[in-house]
């Protein structure tokens, strides 16, 4: 039976007394915002600073968003987006100009702050084809080689870690094993792996790995599978939560060790919030198998266009694992519609996910696609979707959609290594998250998705600043 810890330390929750005083030395200090707002069309606009004053118990009447950096919680390790095959040949459509515009809007010192990239390993939906590295029936992987990815897929990995330098956090999941090594002899429609191959395959991760860091990439971590319970039309694979504790346990985690690689985090589930405490429960039981799982990830896409995502399995999973970081590995908007990329439900998607998804524990954040062509693609079986940056590869032109804006309240000014801080709304239309940098900075990000401006408070240990929240509108203020 699996230990249960409980702990005064939730969640990495600490009381710092050194900060009961952080307002003694900070009366009548300014800070500064930084908006969006559907309605002026406004991007990231700096709107100057607010002053903070005294203001003593809040009236049930005054909207605020309350802050207490007396408690911290998670560290954040980054946030990120994918570098798939279409992202990658998508970029390399472009003009070098419009190449360097989007590594720098995402990953450069005046964009987006993103220091984390996640890839497929064998191909995925947004391929252009099904592959893999080696030749069927290959057993001893003799023939593994990475010369597909040499073309688009590295080069664009290599121009973001470049960009990054030494906080690059790179990872990958595999869609698949080649088809042979399945139940269904398919890469596609599920299928499982067959025992036999269970070696083969975490021997194929240990090659991956290798090559990647031949070229200079060094792997951060990994996932064991990505969607282990989704038979999709594309590349998908089928385990049970036992099935991906055994294969964890017995084969992936023991050859990781050997190898060396004993430093690379190994993320199990990588599927929706819908079945995270029970994945997490049932995978890691036996601390044989969670001695090599360093995180939990999970997506999305169970109540994607609804708001009322299944935040609070995340708040339970953490609270049953506060060993184990959260790590949102994948979501985005489907169903793609070249006329609809400049709609702020786009962003708001993005910001309600992601403020939820923070308040509730989670430490790493990766948007799917960083990149997608004017059909929502390139992708092998149909499955078109939006992303933050969409580029017309028929004109060179490059559009910025709301996504891209929203994730960038958050990415742009909280940095790897900051604390998540004690943050609470008393207006259900006001969604906000607080992070302290390490070097002190507070960074809310508050989110209006309602139709109403709300005149709100930003209030902290007696003290307030007065704020208007647009209607549909996202804003960072910096203290």
């Amino acid at each position: 039976m699996r230990k249960i810890v409980v702990s005064c330390l939730l969640m990495g929750a600490v009381f710092n007394a050194s900060a009961q005083n952080y307002w003694k030395k900070n009366a009548g200090k300014t800070a500064r915002v930084i908006l969006t707002q559907a309605k002026t069309q406004e991007k990231m606009v700096d709107k100057g600073v607010v002053k903070f004053v005294k203001m003593d118990q809040p009236k049930e009447t005054d909207a605020c968003v309350f802050v207490d950096p007396d408690f911290k919680y998670q560290k954040l390790i980054g946030i990120g987006g994918a570098i798939t095959d279409a992202s990658a040949e998508t970029f390399y459509k472009l003009p070098k100009n419009k190449q360097k515009e989007i590594i720098e809007a995402y990953y450069g010192k005046d964009g987006l702050g993103y220091t984390v990239a996640r890839t497929n390993m064998n191909s995925c939906d947004f391929s252009s084809d099904s592959y893999t590295y080696v030749q069927d029936n290959d057993n001893s992987l003799k023939s593994f080689n990475v010369a597909h990815d040499e073309k688009y897929k590295i080069p664009m990995i290599k121009e973001a870690q470049k960009a990054v330098g030494k906080d690059f956090t790179f990872f990958f999941s595999p869609w698949s094993p080649p088809a042979w090594m399945k139940s269904n002899k398919s890469m596609l429609k599920g299928g499982r792996l067959e025992n036999q191959y269970y070696q083969t395959w975490a021997d194929y991760y240990i090659k991956f790995i290798r090559e990647y860091e031949k070229r200079g990439i060094n792997v951060w971590g990994l996932t064991v599978q990505n969607e282990p319970m989704a038979t999709q039309s594309w590349e998908s694979c089928i385990y049970t939560a036992e099935e991906e504790g055994q294969f964890l346990k017995n084969n992936l985690g023991p050859t990781l060790w050997k190898n060396g690689y004993k430093d690379k985090k190994v993320m199990i589930w990588d599927h929706n919030r819908d079945l995270i405490y029970q994945r997490a429960t049932t995978t890691l039981s036996d601390p044989e198998t969670s001695k090599y799982a360093s995180g939990i990830g999970y997506h999305w896409y169970e109540t994607w266009n609804n708001k009322t995502q299944l935040f609070d399995n995340l708040l339970e999973t953490q609270r049953a694992f506060p060993d184990k970081f959260l790590a949102f590995t994948e979501g985005c908007k489907e169903q793609f519609n070249l006329d609809k990329i400049y709609e702020v439900s786009l962003g708001e998607l993005y910001g309600r996910n992601m403020i939820n998804d923070f308040n509730k524990g989670t430490a790493l954040w990766t948007d799917w696609n960083v990149l997608l062509d004017e059909t929502g693609g390139p992708n092998h079986v149909g499955n078109f979707c939006f992303a933050p940056i969409i580029a017309d590869t028929r004109t060179g032109e490059v559009h910025y959609t709301y996504e891209y804006y929203y994730i960038g309240h958050v990415s742009k000014f909280v940095k790897p290594a900051a604390r998540r801080i004690g943050t609470s709304s008393n207006r259900a239309a006001l969604t906000s998250t607080t992070f302290m940098n390490e070097n002190g900075q507070l960074v809310t990000v508050i989110m209006n998705d309602s139709d109403t401006d709300i005149q709100t408070n930003l209030w902290i240990e007696g003290m307030a600043a007065a704020l208007t929240a647009p209607a549909h509108s996202i804003q960072t203020v910096l203290l």
